[in-house]
């Protein structure tokens, strides 16, 4: 085997250098690059290969394969529901828990599946109360670096052990919002999902007339769970949905869990409110989540933000009992060493990348790309990855409209000014190679992935 010196390739430096030289998109950025061997490590290319830069979605290689590590590639997440009085004739003497215990991938059917449970338990009455438990993580519902005005988007969603998601991307703690034009000059129809009084919409907005630009901004309040929608949306269009991240997913759960419940049949003399499920109580019914395997297909395609976060916190609660960004990261970083990343050279402050705090050399994210092909568990983080050019998107995900006449796997990354991406490329000529990309400081960060694409080209061009 070879030494992980540096790869003589006269013609793919030439290349590289003119492109980085003659690119006006990235003057005045910085640009890291680092290709390594898949067979031995080796480098092949290195540019400002040591110098710290954003990740940003990148960072959730690193949160994947620490989680495949300490969780496994078949470990759930679940959501419990508890009793601690008696059922007698169909009434329960006593109060009923709903415990988050982080399922990201809840949906609004699996609250339905467990009142159908509770119902099958021969529970038509609740005596008590109905209490939502989400103190399997700590309270802290936001990563210390998220910029303010992105608290409202789903990317930006508020963290808890009791969330839900609207639909099969598993936007955690997020509402649908569906904004469909009507007549020229009147107020556009609006349609929530899934249904709630949880949020308010305050209707703003107007049908245009014009036919090919929309104007509509849908935001959600500070604080609260008021979301406008204003601006116009031109008569000809279908419709425009927005997903917007609610204020305390835990009581939004509750909210649902409510109307669910009454939908159902089954009353209650008592609070809806959130707390703490005594040790003593009863557990009902467990609904697990699908394995591991399966999550980090839409967290990895999608690039799902909150997925990142609460697995983050899922290997502090696991490790240290603590489901916290603090105990949650020392795990992670804990891992990284073991796959002989050196984690003196990095700042880590989330799980997502959505930070503008976290810090990454390209050369300490190849040399975790290499590492991990060893481990068991390598398939399963190879196959999240979004892949060049395919179409279904859980598939090409994110990578499904770039690359594809390239035999790419990797994954995407783009906060403000920042475009990364990180994976693994069979060149033209047959070598597998591994590549870590990151612009940083672009004047225009989606214009990035135009370069990022055409770096990847020359490495298939010329390795």
């Amino acid at each position: 085997m070879e030494d992980r010196g540096t790869i003589k390739h006269s013609n793919l430096q030439k290349e590289i250098e003119i492109f980085l030289k003659s690119e006006q998109r990235i003057q005045g950025a910085l640009v890291g690059i680092n290709v390594l061997s898949a067979v031995d490590g080796s480098t092949i290319y290195e540019h400002m290969g040591n110098i710290r830069l954003h990740p940003a979605s990148n960072m959730k290689i690193f949160t994947t394969a620490a989680a495949l590590s300490v969780l496994g590639e078949n470990y759930r997440l679940h959501t419990e529901i508890y009793i601690d009085g008696f059922i007698h004739n169909g009434q329960l003497n006593g109060n009923l828990y709903i415990k988050g215990k982080g399922d990201p991938t809840l949906l609004p059917e699996d609250l339905v599946s467990l009142v159908e449970k509770i119902k099958e338990a021969g529970i038509t009455k609740i005596n008590g109360s109905i209490i939502g438990d989400d103190t399997w993580y700590d309270q802290v519902r936001l990563s210390p670096d998220m910029i303010w005005s992105d608290e409202h988007f789903y990317y930006g969603s508020q963290v808890s052990a009791l969330t839900v998601s609207p639909d099969t991307d598993y936007d955690t703690g997020t509402i649908i919002v569906k904004v469909t034009p009507t007549q020229i000059g009147e107020k556009p129809a609006l349609e929530i999902f899934p249904k709630t009084d949880y949020i308010y919409v305050e209707n703003r907005a107007m049908t245009h007339l014009s036919s090919d630009e929309e104007d509509l901004i849908i935001r959600r309040e500070h604080g609260g769970n008021k979301i406008i929608v204003e601006g116009t949306i031109p008569v000809s269009f279908k419709d425009i949905t927005e997903w917007i991240a609610v204020w305390e997913p835990t009581e939004y759960v509750m909210c649902l869990f409510q109307d669910i419940l009454e939908d159902s049949g089954i009353s209650c003399q008592g609070k809806i409110q959130t707390g703490e499920t005594p040790i003593d109580a009863q557990l009902l019914y467990r609904h697990s989540s699908m394995p591991l395997s399966e999550i980090i297909i839409p967290f990895m395609k999608l690039s799902n933000n909150g997925h990142g976060e609460m697995l983050t916190k899922e290997l502090g609660k696991v490790v240290y009992g603590e489901g916290s960004w603090e105990k949650g990261l020392e795990v992670l970083e804990s891992e990284l060493i073991k796959f002989g990343v050196n984690t003196d050279t990095l700042i880590i402050r989330d799980g997502s990348g959505i930070s503008h705090a976290t810090l990454i050399p390209v050369n300490e994210m190849s040399k975790l790309l290499y590492e991990i092909q060893n481990e068991p568990w390598f398939s399963t983080f190879l196959q999240s990855l979004p892949i060049a050019g395919e179409t279904e998107r859980m598939a090409g995900g994110t990578l499904r409209e770039r690359l594809g006449s390239l035999n790419v796997k990797a994954k995407t990354g783009t906060i403000y000014g920042v475009n990364t991406l990180s994976g693994y490329l069979k060149a033209k000529s047959g070598k597998k190679v591994i590549f870590s990309l990151m612009l940083n400081n672009l004047l225009d960060e989606d214009e990035g992935s135009v370069v990022l694409d055409r770096l990847v080209e020359i490495l298939a061009e010329q390795i």
